[in-house]
């Protein structure tokens, strides 16, 4: 996810150079072979160990993060727009089209079958809650998001049902989200912050948000070229495309600063554990919401026309790259000596 959130952020970063397109696709390509090589390794686990998957998909912690597998695929669906459609044929954008349908399909079926599942499983207390909690409604919410990367490149009838859906899956996303930022704040207030190995993982409650803004701006810089003027029956006083535009940059604002307040809180919360921290795979958290809150500041920037905006997510792409950089040598790292992907340790101890 992270690897490809980076891969998606360079494609859109503002300010360009020679060769960032290359770099960007170089990103890609890497994120592509270490999902397979990833998939290919799980895959093998559940071959190999019959009833691994059984006791994932109900076991209280490690469940909740089955999503990653769309949302990795989310990105590499977005990344695949970016740099493939420019230097492929239409038959792309045909696949694409087919891939987001059967992509929305599954991410609906796992969100409603992964929260029957929490609902009916081992309980859960408010004590115990964290983004995590998330992960399940995630991968429909980024429907909304793979809608407005795709919806541009389609032809009318294609691209309106697509638009449509990008916003009706997208809307569910952000309102379960926000019934579970209830728990979340609820939980702070009565137990404090979580301990600090698991306080990266705050940040991602820093996505919906952001993706939620830049999935509407997105939607409706897509509708300016594919919607015709009338597209809401009575309505043709106004341009449809033109009233969309509106409301979604002024609700991107909204969101946006939402998801900068819970980046606060997070990096707030992490810097006054940092000393006490040792790596988990939480860490990654650092990069993959936080790419979505930089291309949704992006867009804000480009729609109001604001360089100051466009500056600031020059520097904070530059940052991104070094924080995705460092994390990744500490799982390196602590894949190297054992602290992780060991039993025992980590996310791989019973809990």
């Amino acid at each position: 996810m992270s690897t490809g959130g980076i891969a998606l952020l360079l494609s859109v970063t503002p300010h360009r150079f020679a060769g960032l397109d290359t770099i960007g696709t170089i990103v890609f390509i890497f994120c592509l072979a270490v999902f397979i090589l990833l998939t290919s390794l799980l895959l093998t686990r559940f071959i190999l160990f019959p009833g691994t998957f059984r006791f994932t998909l109900h076991h209280p912690t490690e469940s909740l993060f089955i999503p990653t597998f769309l949302l990795a695929l989310a990105t590499l669906i977005s990344c695949t727009h970016a740099y493939g459609v420019p230097k492929t044929g239409p038959w792309l954008m045909v696949a694409l089209r087919v891939v987001f349908w059967v992509y929305s399909a599954l991410a609906f079926l796992l969100a409603v079958l992964q929260y029957h599942l929490l609902f009916t499983g081992k309980p859960l207390t408010l004590q115990s809650m964290t983004p995590a909690w998330l992960l399940p409604i995630f991968p429909i919410m980024l429907s909304g998001t793979i809608a407005s990367s795709i919806a541009g490149s389609q032809p009318y009838d294609q691209a309106s049902a697509i638009l449509v859906a990008g916003l009706t899956f997208q809307g569910l996303g952000i309102m379960v989200a926000t019934f579970m930022y209830a728990n979340y704040l609820g939980r702070l207030m009565s137990n404090g912050l979580p301990s600090p190995n698991m306080r990266p993982g705050m940040f991602i409650a820093v996505g919906p948000p952001s993706f939620t803004a830049l999935a509407l701006i997105g939607m409706a810089n897509d509708a300016a070229a594919v919607l015709p003027t009338v597209f809401i029956v009575g309505t043709s006083a106004v341009p449809s495309a033109q009233v969309l535009k509106i409301l979604a940059v002024a609700s991107g604002i909204f969101l946006w600063t939402l998801s900068l307040f819970f980046f606060c809180i997070s990096l707030s919360a992490t810097l006054s554990g940092f000393k006490e921290m040792r790596f988990h795979l939480s860490w990654w958290s650092f990069v993959f919401p936080n790419t979505g809150f930089i291309i949704a500041a992006i867009s804000i920037g480009q729609a109001i026309e604001s360089e100051g905006i466009l500056w600031m997510c020059s520097v904070a792409t530059i940052l991104e790259i070094v924080v995705f950089i460092g994390v990744g040598i500490a799982h390196s790292t602590a894949l190297w000596k054992g602290e992780i992907c060991w039993p025992g340790k980590d996310e791989d101890r019973d809990d």
